[in-house]
């Protein structure tokens, strides 16, 4: 426990920042960066709510160009209690930022969030009765400028990319291996080709994979209130196919080697998938992303951006 100091009686403490400015100016924005505060995320269905720890940046416009600063320890104070009652939601941001704005009694007409933290989100395996929770790194600028309410919204979206082309070359090397092995065999038994599909000489090449991201940053429109990232995050997994998992049983893992299977892609591919995703959800305002495929090739990525 903190051991409390008692003040120092009778004389009022000094204010310097009410003084006047060394060089009159007004400031773009004045705050605190880094600030560490614990949040509640809203719950899926079933789910108890998450609290989690977050960083925040704050700060606010000084407007007056004879005013030396703004009442820092305002904001540090109310954005104490800020988030602790309720879970996080836009209209509850919207709030928040007002509040700022208020607190420094005319000094400022605009304020600014930057929330940064993990969002945790269970997810099923494949095929097995088992689930796990998956991390998805999020960071939310809110700004309020006069009267003037804007969201930004981005995280990203970790997935299995698997090379068409390799794809391709490997299918080729195991035709010929079967065209090599049963250039005798007359007429061909299905049980003897199953058995060689089955067996070590059927998988002549397997094509490259590699984990992936997709990072989004997207505007959001403010007629909405709730902060839709688990639908977001759902709706690009679903686009992309093949996300990467958590709990896997032997089952799981042959599901997942069959999603990538049926999605092949460049990272071209991807980001046009991504793309589709985003500009299909009314929520969304503009957006950008950036894929990565952390190449298994390649000592270096392959990378596309798209935006929209």
């Amino acid at each position: 426990m903190t051991q409390r100091l008692s003040p120092v009686p009778s004389h009022p403490l000094p204010d310097v920042a009410g003084d006047a400015a060394y060089a009159a100016r007004a400031l773009d924005w004045v705050g605190m960066d880094r600030i560490a505060l614990p949040l509640r995320l809203p719950a899926a269905a079933g789910e108890p709510a998450l609290q989690v720890p977050a960083e925040v940046d704050v700060a606010v416009d000084l407007r007056d160009p004879d005013a030396r600063g703004i009442h820092m320890s305002r904001l540090y104070l109310r954005l104490q209690d800020a988030f602790a009652g309720e879970a996080l939601t836009l209209a509850g941001l919207r709030r928040v930022l007002q509040d700022l704005v208020e607190s420094q009694r005319g000094l400022s007409g605009a304020a600014r969030l930057t929330l940064r933290y993990d969002h945790l989100l269970k997810r099923r395996a494949l095929a097995s009765d088992n689930a796990g929770w998956k991390r998805y790194p999020v960071e939310l600028e809110a700004t309020l400028a006069d009267g003037h309410f804007r969201a930004v919204l981005a995280f990203s979206v970790e997935y299995s990319s698997t090379c068409p082309a390799s794809a391709a070359l490997s299918r080729q090397l195991n035709a010929a291996r079967f065209a090599e092995d049963f250039a005798a065999a007359r007429p061909l038994s299905a049980p003897a080709v199953t058995d060689w599909l089955a067996s070590e000489r059927g998988l002549a090449a397997t094509p490259h994979a590699q984990r992936s991201r997709a990072e989004v940053r997207v505007e959001l429109r403010p007629a909405f209130d709730e902060l839709p990232l688990a639908e977001l995050v759902d709706a690009l997994e679903a686009g992309l196919g093949t996300p990467v998992q958590t709990a896997v049983k032997r089952e799981d893992e042959q599901a997942f080697a069959r999603l990538n299977a049926e999605n092949l892609m460049f990272c071209e591919d991807a980001a046009r998938r991504v793309a589709a995703v985003l500009a299909a959800d009314e929520r969304v305002a503009r957006f950008e992303a950036r894929v990565s495929h952390f190449e298994s090739l390649h000592p270096h990525d392959a990378v596309a951006r798209v935006s929209g």
